[in-house]
């Protein structure tokens, strides 16, 4: 197996002033390759740190791609220590970066300045592929046995997001031109509403009869809910599949409504495709989730198709003047009962005339909790042409954590409805 390390440089990533979004992104591509990337390190401005970071990760895989520190400027000092790396003693020029730094530079009408020519200038101990996007070159750094104990090869990519993704492609064909690869295969199972810790109790058995060669991650987000990753490393990708599909027929039962998709998907976008499947709307009244339905639910492409409109009663005046919640339930119950989001639900569905609605009310908190009515309680009410209904959940969590787990059980209780009532 073909193994990978990914090293950002650069001070402003250490210190958090920015976020590197390269790496991720250069990970899925190896993947999808037959590459493991087996670490992500991030390395600061200083030369000898730079050198012997990068000596370690080489010795340690096949593959280190590196990212940033290949700027104009003296403080980008990557380029050097590369060079003292790879033992050049001189540095050359590509013409062809040499090229594509005068052609940028005159279309922006700058004058093609010696700190600008020199980024044309490189190691003479590297291959260059030409960043067709900006003034960096790619780099290429060959090792053989005799320096490592195995052969390695270091490529050297600009920082800039756009310029380091742009060279992807270009990279991962010298890769595949030069390594001997093999598949890797992930099977994604989507679940929401059981814990991580109760989801791992209920799958133990099965996870524990896992054949060796398959691993198992567990990873949890509040808005799409425990992600399941079954991944095999090695062999034939056909005879992969074939084999994890066979497990995780086993697991479709033990999961039920549980799960919800067998690709890396979103409860919105599983919501859209029954929606739109059964030529059915929906819309959206919320309080305490301030519109945060709405904006998952419109997040999906074509989502027009399905989603009419929603109201968000943040105020008691707006939930009894526009959705037409009669005055004396919040008097009687409070905007945060069953009565009003059921509600809510119905004068909103009636008022766009959907097929279906889901409405909101609670409190997000930090404060407006009380001993009946603690912060993280929210009511969720589900409009349908059968009829209404209402759940109550409580949750412990700040603010924002709160509103997304509002959104995000609101819309797994709508999906779970639309299965019973369009699927069957």
């Amino acid at each position: 197996m073909t193994q990978a390390s990914i090293c950002t440089i650069g001070d402003e990533i250490l210190i958090g002033q920015i976020v590197d979004t390269n790496s991720s992104h250069i990970s899925r591509a190896l993947n999808s390759l037959g590459v493991k990337v087996t670490r992500m390190v991030s390395i600061g401005d200083d030369q000898d740190t730079i050198i012997s970071s990068l000596t370690q990760e080489l010795k340690q895989n096949d593959i280190v791609i590196v990212t940033g520190g290949l700027g104009p400027t003296k403080d980008d000092i990557t380029k050097t220590a590369l060079a003292k790396l790879s033992g050049s003693e001189a540095y050359k020029t590509d013409e062809r970066q040499l090229e594509i730094i005068h052609r940028i530079l005159s279309s922006r009408g700058l004058d093609v300045l010696d700190i600008n020519k020199a980024q044309a200038s490189v190691p003479d101990t590297c291959e260059v592929i030409p960043n067709k996007l900006g003034t960096a070159p790619i780099m290429v750094f060959r090792f053989d046995e005799a320096v490592l104990g195995h052969k390695s090869t270091l490529y050297s990519l600009p920082g800039v997001p756009f310029e380091a993704i742009g060279a992807l492609n270009d990279v991962l064909a010298d890769i595949k031109e030069h390594n001997s690869l093999s598949d890797i295969y992930h099977k994604t199972v989507m679940t929401f509403g059981i814990a991580e810790s109760a989801l791992s109790n209920m799958i133990e058995e099965w996870e524990d009869s896992l054949p060796e060669d398959m691993h198992l991650a567990y990873l949890p987000n509040p808005l799409t809910g425990v992600r399941l990753r079954l991944s095999i490393y090695g062999g034939v990708k056909e005879e992969q599949e074939a084999r994890i599909d066979a497990e995780l027929a086993k697991l479709k039962p033990i999961l039920g409504h549980s799960l919800y998709s067998f690709e890396d998907d979103t409860l919105e976008s599983c919501i859209g495709k029954m929606l739109k499947e059964h030529g059915k709307t929906i819309s959206a009244a919320e309080s305490c989730t301030g519109g945060t339905i709405a904006a998952l639910l419109t997040s999906v492409a074509g989502s027009s198709e399905y989603f009419l409109g929603s109201v968000t009663s943040y105020a008691n005046s707006v939930k009894t003047r526009v959705l037409g919640v009669p005055e004396k339930i919040i008097a009687e119950h409070g905007a945060v009962s069953s009565e009003c989001v059921a509600a809510m639900a119905e004068g909103v569905r009636r008022l766009n005339g959907s097929d279906y609605a889901v409405a909101t009310s609670g409190i997000a908190g930090p404060g407006g909790g009380s001993e009946a009515k603690p912060v993280g309680l929210v009511w969720i009410g589900i409009s349908t042409p059968n009829g209404t209904e209402t759940h109550k959940m409580l949750f412990k969590g700040d603010r924002k954590r709160n509103i997304e787990r509002f959104a995000a059980n609101a819309l797994n209780i709508l999906r779970v409805k639309l299965v019973n009532e369009l699927n069957h």
